[in-house]
C-alpha cells in the first residue's frame, strides 16, 4: 500500500474517535466529572506525545533554532487564529454545558465552532503525515495520543452542541466532516513536505507541536479542571506516563 494512503488512513483513524466521542456525547448523558477526567487524560498523553516523538523528531530534523521558532510560531498562529474565532462564538466549543451560544443568541456561531474543531485536529493530522517521511512509519504513540485526545473533544463538544439547540445533522456532519480532512491533511502533510528538505519539515512539525500544546492549555485543560478539580492534574500525570512508556516500547 502507498504510504501516502497510509497517512491518509492514520489520519482518518485519529479523526475518527471525534466521531465516536460525538455518538457518546448525544445519546448518553455521561456526568461532567467522567468527562473531565477522560480529557485530562488525554491532555497528558498528548503532551507527552509532541513532547519525546514531535518536538524531539523536529530538533534531529532542523536543528535547535528552528525548531524552537517553530515551537512559539506554531503558538502564534494557534493563538490568533483562536482568539478571532472565541470572537465569532467558538469560544466554548469544548464546553459540554449550556456555555456554548445557539443561532439565535450569536448568528455564525456554528460556522465559527466548526472551524474552531478544524482548527483544533488539523496540526495533529498534518505531524502525522510529516512524521511517516522518516522510514514511512508512524508513529504509534502519536496516534494513539491524537486518538486519545479527541475522544472527549468530540463527547464534549457535542454535548455543548446539544444543549445549545443544534440539530443532529449539523453535530455528526461537522465530525464526518472534520474526520475527512483530517485524513486529507495527513496525506498532504506526506505529500507535500515529502518534496521538501528535512529542515523544512522538522521547523513544520514543531509549528504543529506548538499549536498543539496551545490548543491542550487553551481549552483541553480549563475545561477538565472547571469539571474535574484537582483529581485532573493527576489524570493528566498518567496520561502523559502512559504515552512516555508506549513510545518507549
Amino acid at each position: 500500500m502507498p504510504i501516502w494512503v497510509q497517512a491518509g488512513l492514520w489520519g482518518l483513524f485519529t479523526g475518527s474517535a471525534l466521531i465516536v466521542g460525538s455518538v457518546f456525547g448525544y445519546f448518553f448523558n455521561l456526568k461532567q466529572k467522567v468527562i473531565a477526567i477522560i480529557m485530562g487524560f488525554g491532555a497528558g498523553v498528548l503532551i507527552s506525545a509532541l513532547s519525546f516523538e514531535l518536538m524531539e523528531e523536529a530538533f534531529e530534523q532542523s536543528g535547535l533554532l528552528p525548531s524552537s521558532i517553530g515551537f512559539l510560531s506554531g503558538a502564534l498562529i494557534y493563538y490568533f487564529a483562536n482568539k478571532f474565532l472565541e470572537k465569532s462564538g467558538a469560544k466554548h466549543r469544548k464546553r459540554s454545558q449550556q456555555q456554548q451560544p445557539s443561532e439565535d443568541e450569536q448568528q455564525g456561531s456554528g460556522i465559527a465552532i466548526a472551524l474552531g474543531a478544524l482548527l483544533d485536529g488539523i496540526p495533529e493530522s498534518i505531524a502525522i503525515g510529516i512524521s511517516m517521511l522518516e522510514g514511512g512509519a508512524v508513529s504509534i504513540a502519536t496516534v494513539i495520543a491524537i486518538y486519545i485526545s479527541n475522544l472527549p473533544e468530540g463527547l464534549s463538544s457535542s454535548a455543548g452542541m446539544k444543549k445549545a439547540g443544534r440539530s443532529k445533522l449539523f453535530i455528526f456532519g461537522i465530525w464526518l466532516g472534520i474526520a475527512i480532512l483530517s485524513s486529507l491533511a495527513s496525506i498532504l502533510g506526506y505529500s507535500l513536505f515529502s518534496q521538501l528538505s528535512p529542515a523544512i519539515n522538522g521547523a513544520t512539525l514543531a509549528i504543529a507541536a506548538g499549536a498543539i500544546l496551545n490548543m491542550i492549555s487553551a481549552t483541553m485543560i480549563p475545561e477538565a479542571f472547571e469539571k474535574g478539580h484537582s483529581i485532573i492534574g493527576l489524570m493528566c500525570v498518567l496520561g502523559f506516563l502512559s504515552s512516555f512508556l508506549l513510545s518507549h516500547f
